[in-house]
């Protein structure tokens, strides 16, 4: 469906405005109008990753007039084989900073506002109420459904996309208009269920693809024009070069924009709410989490463990702690690892960070290894405290 412009354009262009959107001034659906509709508008773009790079890039070049972003990261090493607005000479950098400073070279006549802090409950609210539309650029599950909440309680439209190692989707998320993120995913998947782009990957020019549809949506709903994805999920496969629509309906029963809404309010905790550790993985760690350098003391003292790294065996070749024997999370979750598990030595996990670890931890320690411990921070804490020689990703 088509919806109406979702501001109001700009009194005038400049000279140099015209020279440089010249190529959209032609183009009949956009013109005079529409671009100064991209002039007058005001796109918050949450996260400067893998999707807020392009986003960013093509809405500062497109004119969009005042362009946020926020974030609180840093710039590391690893972010580089797919966040394209960053440089190897702003590693270390805020990742916010070192965003606007592309942005502005790409487009010197927009204004460029940076929020270097981590969105939480306590913002939310009053950043989105300074722009018109949101771009969803996040992550992880608890922000996704927090940036979703803010948008409906606040009558704000917001692009949403995710990308995982071959695969993304996009869609329009407007709760006037049509269903919002709840009512596609009612619930979070349960804990430790789809992993994280730094646990299963991504590949890099995937960020480009559903980027840019994202600021394609962006635009359509700032000039008003065309058929934005409000009550479409665009799925798009790499390997297969292949797009599919979903049809998403508003459900009916959503407790946020349904037909009698129980929740009016932001919730107390988006961490609690998706669970990013299970509650039997939390418990089982409770009082059996040591750290690198307990594992060091062990491996230097010579005792009887069996060190056991739960990571995938693509991860297991990029770097490994040595003495660790690979046994993927899923063997265990399936139960198949079990029978590989000595009983006359203590049990020790790791994996990358700690959460696949405390997963794997509940299933051992529900099987009868009481004395079983998991190593917190994983094989990152190890390259960071222990052998800084080795690589990280």
């Amino acid at each position: 469906m088509s919806l109406p412009p979702l501001v109001e354009p700009a009194a005038e262009l400049t000279r140099d405005e015209v020279n440089r959107y010249s190529r959209h001034l032609i183009i009949p659906d956009v013109g005079m109008a529409g671009q100064k509709r991209l002039k007058n508008a005001k796109v918050l773009c949450v996260g400067a990753g893998g999707l807020g790079s392009p986003a960013l890039m093509y809405l500062a070049a497109a004119g969009v007039g005042t362009l946020g972003v926020i974030d609180f990261d840093v710039v590391d090493e690893s972010n580089l084989q797919r966040q394209i607005i960053h440089r190897q000479s702003t590693l270390g950098l805020p990742k916010a900073e070192s965003a606007a400073a592309t942005v502005r070279e790409i487009n010197p006549l927009i204004d460029v506002v940076v929020h270097n802090v981590a969105l939480d409950r306590d913002n939310v609210t009053e950043i989105f109420s300074q722009y018109d539309l949101i771009v969803d650029g996040t992550d992880n599950f608890a922000t996704r459904y927090m940036v979703n909440d803010a948008a409906v309680l606040l009558g704000k439209p917001y692009v949403w996309g995710s990308i995982y190692r071959f695969d993304g989707q996009a869609s329009v998320f407007w709760a006037e208009h049509g269903p919002c993120y709840r009512c596609l995913y009612p619930e979070p998947p349960p804990p430790g269920m789809v992993p994280s782009c730094a646990e299963g990957g991504v590949l890099g020019v995937l960020c480009a693809s559903i980027g840019s549809i994202q600021v394609n949506e962006a635009i359509k709903l700032i000039a008003g024009i065309g058929e934005p994805l409000v009550g479409r999920l665009m799925v798009y496969d790499a390997l297969e070069m292949s797009y599919r629509q979903v049809k998403v309906r508003k459900d009916p029963d959503c407790p946020l924009c349904g037909e009698n809404p129980t929740q009016t309010e932001l919730l107390e905790d988006y961490e609690a709410f998706c669970g990013a550790v299970s509650a039997e993985a939390t418990e089982a760690a409770k009082d059996s989490t040591i750290s690198v350098q307990d594992l060091k003391a062990m491996q230097d003292k010579g005792e009887e463990i069996f060190l056991v790294d739960v990571r995938e065996p693509n991860e297991y070749e990029i770097v490994s702690i040595p003495g660790a024997t690979l046994i993927p999370k899923g063997e265990f979750l399936n139960g198949s690892a079990l029978e590989r598990l000595p009983q006359d030595r203590k049990i020790v996990l790791h994996c990358k960070s700690g959460v696949r670890s405390a997963e794997a931890l509940a299933v051992v320690k529900q099987a009868g290894f009481g004395d079983a411990v998991h190593v917190g921070g994983g094989v990152l804490a190890w390259v960071k405290q222990i052998d800084p020689s080795q690589p990280t990703y």
